[in-house]
């Protein structure tokens, strides 16, 4: 099987890029130099023509999202039981999990770092304030559901979900109040950056934040 990452250190790439590395996947990893707008080349919009990044090409079929592309690599390995089966209690646990990290999380994201997109230049301040306003909520929501169901977001076993989430909530890092600053989200993410391929992902990233 023929597989191909596009990505960029830092973006929404990293978890599908940590995913591989966790499930052992051999692959051809592509980072796009975004200061020199690669992700907009005639090349790789041929790929994507949403010029964003992550692009996965399992044997020519190309994935894109990154939540999609994780719950589809949960899938696609079983073995790793990083997705409840089908049809289960907890299958639609996972579900809204993702779904809350894709609807609740990553709009708020964009207005924090893009907030002159929503609001324009002169309300600014006030959109970001909104989406700070708006991710703090979101995280007392998530460290509250660790804390009675944890210590994972489905329990005992940690899932694709808490990869994507663990990726969120290092975008948070700069921010006045950090996810990590809630202690069951502490506790989160201690131990998902003790997995082996957490390390090995910043490794191969380059990265040295957040550790």
């Amino acid at each position: 099987m023929s597989t191909v990452l596009y990505g960029s250190p830092s973006t929404a790439s990293l978890v599908v890029h940590w995913l591989l590395i966790e499930l052992g996947v051999e692959h051809e990893l592509r980072q796009l130099d975004f200061d020199r707008r690669e992700q907009k080349a005639p090349d790789y919009l041929a790929i994507n023509p949403t010029g964003r990044v992550p692009t996965l090409v399992i044997d020519g079929q190309v994935l894109t999202e990154s939540a999609a592309i994780a719950m589809h690599l949960a899938d696609l390995h079983p073995q790793a039981r990083l997705a409840p089966a089908p049809g289960t209690p907890a299958r639609g646990a996972y579900y809204r999990w993702m779904c809350f990290c894709v609807y609740t999380l990553m709009p708020a994201y964009r207005g924090w770092f893009y907030p002159h997109e929503p609001a324009g230049e002169a309300n600014a301040d006030a959109a970001r304030a909104c989406a700070r306003a708006q991710l703090e909520t979101a995280w007392q929501q998530v460290d509250d559901h660790l804390q009675a169901h944890g210590p994972y977001l489905l329990g005992e076993r940690p899932s694709a979900a808490d990869f994507v989430l663990t990726m969120l909530m290092r975008w948070s890092r700069n921010m006045p109040r950090p996810s990590d600053g809630w202690p069951a989200l502490h506790a989160h993410a201690r131990r998902m950056k003790a997995r082996p391929s957490f390390a090995e992902v910043y490794r191969r990233e380059g990265i040295a934040d957040w550790t």
